[in-house]
């Protein structure tokens, strides 16, 4: 199939290139890579017009979300033609996705909401897909999902929303799986007896029930900085964790693991917390406890 992909990022630019290697003609399109095809949006529609009555076009927007898909999908709408295919694969709030969908539609081009999970490892591995969308649109690019997925790596979860909504709760999960390998590590660096950290780590890899590939990258991590000595311990968040979680309140569902993981984050930012200073200044209140000075 011929498919435009707008964005060459890290996951963009490898998704491109897995595709080119099963055999599909992808025209690029980023403003700030000198891998563009083309130098501009209307330049990548023009040329992906088909050569046949009834074949559509099909872009894939993977580009940051908020404004940037924002603006890239309406500018799509006004380009694109009755028939023709929006996927949308970037970390975009599912809610958003039924209303770009909508926009679209009043066009009469379809539009896929397409979670997509592989990071930078990809390119080799493949992407877990997680689509929502018409099984008409599905159907009509499967090939393009098939070669972006490894075997069993892809589902449509449903209608339109469904697919971003699908990724917003593997987010949260991952949120929690880091939570629990990082503190893990930090109490066996924090014991009494000599442990060898990092070979537990490694053995964990083989026969544990803990296994993982968050688990084997957690190993790489450790190989590359024993100690993670050259690494700050601030971890942002990119939205999705905080979107499970308000949706988890609306739904009136208990996720503790995944609500504290996503605090513990918000921690990670504070150099002196607010928060706990209030709570030195209450022990030391209360109980007469020792304040540490600043």
């Amino acid at each position: 199939m011929k498919i435009g992909m707008i964005g060459l990022g890290r996951m963009g630019g490898n998704m491109a290139e897995r595709l080119r290697r099963h055999g599909h003609e992808v025209v690029g399109f980023d403003s700030f890579s000198p891998a563009s095809s083309v130098k501009s949006l209307e330049e990548l529609v023009e040329s992906l017009k088909p050569t046949s009555p009834g074949t559509p076009r099909v872009v894939w927007v993977m580009v940051p979300s908020g404004d940037p898909t924002e603006g890239t999908v309406v500018a799509l709408a006004a380009l694109l033609s009755p028939g023709d295919i929006v996927i949308e694969g970037g970390n975009s709030n599912w809610r958003d996705s039924q209303r770009r969908a909508a926009l679209v539609g009043e066009k009469g081009i379809g539009f896929i909401d397409a979670g997509t999970s592989g990071g930078i490892w990809g390119l080799t591995e493949g992407y877990c897909l997680m689509v929502g969308g018409a099984k008409e649109s599905v159907d009509a690019v499967m090939p393009i999902f098939l070669a972006l997925a490894p075997e069993n790596g892809f589902v449509h979860a449903g209608a339109v929303g469904t697919g971003h909504f699908t990724k917003m709760i593997h987010n949260g999960i991952e949120y929690g799986m880091m939570q629990a390998y990082a503190e893990g590590y930090e109490i066996l660096k924090a014991n009494d007896v000599a442990i060898d950290v990092e070979g537990a780590f490694r053995a964990w890899q083989q026969g544990s029930v803990v296994r993982s590939w968050l688990l084997d990258l957690a190993v790489r991590a450790l190989d590359q900085d024993p100690g993670l000595a050259g690494i700050k311990g601030y971890a942002q968040d990119s939205g999705e964790g905080r979107w499970t979680v308000n949706e988890a309140v609306r739904l009136g569902v208990p996720a503790h693991v995944l609500s504290a993981s996503l605090y513990t984050r918000f921690a990670s930012r504070q150099d002196d917390s607010p928060a706990m200073k209030m709570v030195a200044a209450l022990r030391g209140q209360f109980g007469g406890h020792a304040v540490k000075k600043a």
